[in-house]
Formats: structure tokens, C-alpha cells, sequence
């Protein structure tokens, strides 16, 4: 395995600091139509990689607000795009509904959903998996999104930036990019056409009200292969391979191996993309995240995949018609 590029930015150099980020909250609340003088309670959300969430509890009812930092360039975030797929997600039925869009205090409020978080152990439940499959066919059944999504042109933006800002990236991270490119080819063979795809379901990513799962959460939003949504959510909520199956089986209503196939292929391409993502938000980020280790975690996870016995039948499946 080659050697780690080191150098450029350090952590906490690019985005500024996250008590700066919602200093102003207050006045900026006071700028959203129906809050406006509102006697409220405002308490800071767990969880946000890139965000500072706040749950904001008026008379009226409770709302989301999401303020981001600055830098979503480097991660490929277009907050226009976000609050464009936020409201096509929420005209899906499984976004939480906009409130309002308040770009220059870098800021969307949104309808706080009443529901559980998932963890990982939520989203490995098999009585959930249907559930799962069924809030994503909704998402990818609706209006189609403002942007696209294709983690190899994202994963090549990712790359750039390091390059450029002198990052350092795991150790032997560009030895792997033919087995990238095989997976490009293959994946090319049977592409099918895109659909609005969420991206991003972390477990954080699923609220279940009881009845139904939301989906929450359109930073990385964009038109995309269905699979690698199913594909990510396993990469992302550590499900086995079984598990993978039955979330794709229930997706398309039976049991397809190259349907199967393509979504943990799409999966590990995803693990080798988001590393880089970690790698950036590592030296860059000012939130109190370990970033690096979490990167890691995914470049692990893409070494074992691409290189692993099993990788050479998965590029044949997914060529296959099954």
C-alpha cells in the first residue's frame, strides 16, 4: 500500500467555529414567517456532521431548524439543491414538510416529526426492513429531484479537493481506483434510470412516527441508481448480507441477484467515497467529531470489498440479467 498525503489545513481550519454559527439564532428565527415574536423554547438536536440542528417548540407546534457552517463546496453540498429536494421529498410523503429557507442566515426550518431515531440495531430488524424498503420506493416514486448524485463524479470532486488542499488520505487510497473503475464498467453494463434518492440513510436518518418511516435529511440528495441507496443503507447501518438481501427483495417485490449484486457493489463505492469525505471534514471541520477514525472505518470496509474473493462475482452479477 502506497504512502498517506499529509499536509495543507489542519482540523478546524476552514469552516469556523460552531458557537459562531448560531450566535445570531435568535434574530434569525425572528426572520421565519409564523415565528416571528413567538414565545418559544429552543434545544440543540443530537447528532449533524455538518450542521447545528435545534428543535424550536412554539404554541403554534415544533420545528426544525438546520444552520450549517460554510465549506459545503468541499463536500459537494449545495444547500439551493437541499432545500429544492427537501421540499420534493416532503412532496413524497417521506421528507418533513419546509417551513422556510433563509440561505443568507444559512438556515432551513422544517417540521419536526414526532417519531423515534433508528439505530443501527433499529434498521437490522427484520420487521423494519419492508418498512424501510416501502419509505424509500415512496421517495424514488416522487418528483424528481433539482440535482444528481454519482458517487464516482463525487468521489473524483472528493479527490480533487484533497489533492488540491494537500489533505492527508488513507494510506494506498489511489492503488484502489482500477478496482473502482471495474466497478464503474460493470455497474454501466445494466444501468437503469435514475430516480430521487436520499443518499445519505444514516440509522440518524429514519424517524419512525409509529405508523410509518420518514425520511429525513437531503444534504446529498440527488437523482441516482435506486441500488446504491439500498447499497448504502448497508454500508452505512452495518447490515449483513443477508439483511442486504431482504431490504433489495422487498424493494423490487422478489428476489433479484443482480439487483442484490448491484446494491452492495454500489455500497462499497460508496464506502470508498465517503472515506474521502472523512478525510476532508477531518481537517477541515470545527465540530468535535472524530472524523478521521470514521473515515477509516469506511476505507476499511472499501479495501475489503474491492479486494476481497468475493468481488469478481459481484462485477459478473451485476452484468447478468437475472
Amino acid at each position: 500500500m502506497g504512502s498517506e498525503r499529509r499536509g495543507g489545513q489542519q482540523e478546524g481550519g476552514l469552516l469556523g467555529a460552531p458557537a459562531a454559527i448560531a450566535a445570531d439564532l435568535p434574530s434569525a428565527l425572528d426572520r421565519v414567517p409564523g415565528l416571528t415574536g413567538a414565545p418559544r423554547t429552543v434545544t440543540e438536536l443530537p447528532g449533524g456532521l455538518t450542521n447545528r440542528n435545534y428543535k424550536v417548540s412554539t404554541p403554534q407546534g415544533s420545528f426544525v431548524v438546520r444552520v450549517w457552517s460554510a465549506g459545503g463546496d468541499f463536500l459537494a453540498i449545495n444547500r439551493d439543491h437541499e432545500y429544492r429536494n427537501s421540499m420534493a421529498a416532503a412532496r413524497a410523503g417521506v421528507g418533513a414538510p419546509v417551513v422556510a429557507y433563509l440561505p443568507d442566515d444559512r438556515m432551513l426550518v422544517l417540521g419536526y416529526i414526532d417519531g423515534r431515531t433508528f439505530g443501527n440495531e433499529d434498521v437490522r430488524t427484520p420487521a423494519n426492513i419492508p418498512r424501510i424498503a416501502l419509505a424509500c420506493r415512496r421517495l424514488h416514486a416522487g418528483p424528481r429531484f433539482a440535482s444528481d448524485f454519482d458517487m464516482f463524479v463525487i468521489q473524483g470532486r472528493y479527490a480533487a479537493v484533497t489533492a488540491e488542499l494537500g489533505l492527508r488520505v488513507p494510506a494506498g487510497y489511489d492503488s484502489l481506483m482500477p478496482h473502482m473503475e471495474a466497478a464503474r464498467r460493470a455497474l454501466a453494463v445494466r444501468a437503469e434510470p435514475t430516480v430521487p434518492c436520499n443518499n445519505d440513510l444514516l440509522a440518524a436518518n429514519f424517524i419512525d412516527d409509529g405508523r410509518r418511516i420518514w425520511l429525513i435529511d437531503y444534504e446529498y440528495a440527488g437523482n441516482n441508481d435506486a441500488c446504491f441507496e439500498l447499497g448504502n443503507i448497508w454500508g452505512e447501518c452495518g447490515l449483513s448480507a443477508d439483511a442486504l438481501a431482504d431490504l433489495v427483495t422487498a424493494y423490487y417485490g422478489r428476489t433479484l441477484r443482480n439487483k442484490i449484486a448491484r446494491a452492495m457493489l454500489l455500497g462499497i463505492v460508496g464506502k470508498y467515497g465517503w472515506a474521502l469525505w472523512g478525510a476532508i471534514q477531518a481537517a477541515t471541520s470545527p465540530l468535535e467529531f472524530d472524523f478521521w477514525s470514521w473515515a477509516m472505518e469506511r476505507y476499511e470496509g472499501a479495501v475489503a470489498g474491492l479486494t476481497g474473493p468475493g468481488f469478481p462475482r459481484l462485477l459478473d452479477y451485476v452484468q447478468r440479467d437475472d
